[in-house]
């Protein structure tokens, strides 16, 4: 069934909030030894509910609200990791925004109903202030992607009852494939990082960006089995997007693909944690849900973006509000064209339709 059917039988809005509370549920079962935590997922559910009827409210208006923001808070970072999809789109040099502008829009992303929050980068961790400022939005779950080398005893101190902060560590499998990509020694010092989270008794995941190379190291459950017996509860396999040259060759062929989602399906039977395939999961629930329809992305320097993988913008937020750049022409252009968004090929669909969505871009902005 493609993403048209879908939609013609139940609104996608429906299907993705629907999803979402699946996934807070999930949470909270597998959390239940964690009494705080799982309150803490408990409540999310009950958040989500009411962000999603915000949401409605202003659809009914005509403006489209995604429950997913995701927001590269700086460029700046610690490693120079092979292959990295921010290094290779070359990023401007622009002052980032500042901590109060970050606040500001936190808060407006809150009153119109998005609850969930992807931070990255760069190293989101490399701005520490980022740390006192989740704590002011506890319905925010806040994903925090993060090479996790800047987790010191001061970050966990400052996370110390902050749950809807959740530390996502990059990794690339074992030693040899982490270290590989990362830099030596990263794989090491990660194990401390782990080792102290889970010391301290926090919901942590792990971001494993998979590749053609790498696909049965990071697939292999017993390396999956010896995370989940140190304390993770979330894994993300993220298939590798080649915008970096010369790396076309690390794209997952068809039948790895085919195979990653029987491995997350098998994964979920065996062990008590969440498992998510992206793009595989955005398929499943209607397609590539950029440009607004499931989330959008913003830069750091505030331009508002349909994803991470397409930097390319017509509204920026230092100019505008939040809610005025989700109704770009340009955004919904890209919302509304599922014939050119039909993931039926595989991998990013915008990256795959990147010739098109220039196009649909200097079409908007000329």
């Amino acid at each position: 069934m493609n993403s048209q059917q879908i939609e013609k039988k139940i609104p996608f809005k429906d299907i993705l909030d629907k999803s979402l509370r699946i996934f807070f549920s999930d949470a909270m079962r597998i959390t239940l030894k964690n009494p705080l935590q799982a309150y803490y997922f408990y409540r999310t559910v009950k958040w989500q509910r009411s962000s999603a009827r915000v949401r409605s409210q202003f659809d009914n208006q005509g403006i489209k609200v995604p429950p997913i923001m995701i927001f590269s808070i700086t460029n700046r970072c610690n490693l120079h990791c092979k292959g990295c999809y921010h290094h290779a789109l070359q990023r401007s040099n622009k002052q980032e925004m500042s901590a109060d502008k970050l606040r500001s829009i936190f808060s407006e992303a809150e009153n119109l109903g998005i609850s969930f929050c992807v931070l990255a980068g760069g190293e989101p961790l490399v701005r520490k202030e980022i740390l006192d400022i989740t704590r002011e939005y506890p319905k925010i779950v806040f994903l925090v992607f993060t090479n996790g080398l800047l987790i010191n005893d001061e970050v966990l101190l400052k996370l110390k009852g902050q749950n809807n902060f959740v530390p996502v560590i990059s990794m690339e499998g074992y030693e040899e494939g982490t270290d590989s990509r990362r830099g030596k020694g990263v794989y090491q010092n990660l194990q401390n990082t782990i080792k102290a989270i889970k010391g301290k008794n926090l919901f942590w995941s792990v971001s494993l960006t998979v590749t053609r190379t790498n696909f049965e190291g990071v697939t292999d459950t017993g390396f999956i089995r010896s995370l989940i017996n140190m304390g993770c509860k979330l894994f993300f396999f993220l298939e590798y997007t080649p915008i970096k040259e010369e790396t076309e060759d690390w794209v997952l062929s068809d039948e790895q693909r085919s195979q990653l989602l029987i491995i997350r399906n098998s994964l979920r039977s065996q062990f008590r944690a969440l498992f998510i395939t992206v793009p595989g999961d955005e398929e499943e629930i209607g397609g590539c849900l950029s440009a607004g329809k499931g989330f959008i992305h913003i830069n750091a320097e505030g331009d508002v973006e349909p994803c991470p993988f397409a930097p390319y913008s017509d509204t920026n937020l230092m100019e505008t509000s939040l809610k005025d750049a989700l109704q770009s022409e340009f955004l919904r252009t890209i919302r509304e064209s599922h014939e050119h968004l039909n993931e039926t090929e595989g991998g990013c669909a915008l990256w795959i339709k990147r010739e098109w969505l220039s196009k649909v871009y200097h079409a908007h902005t000329n």
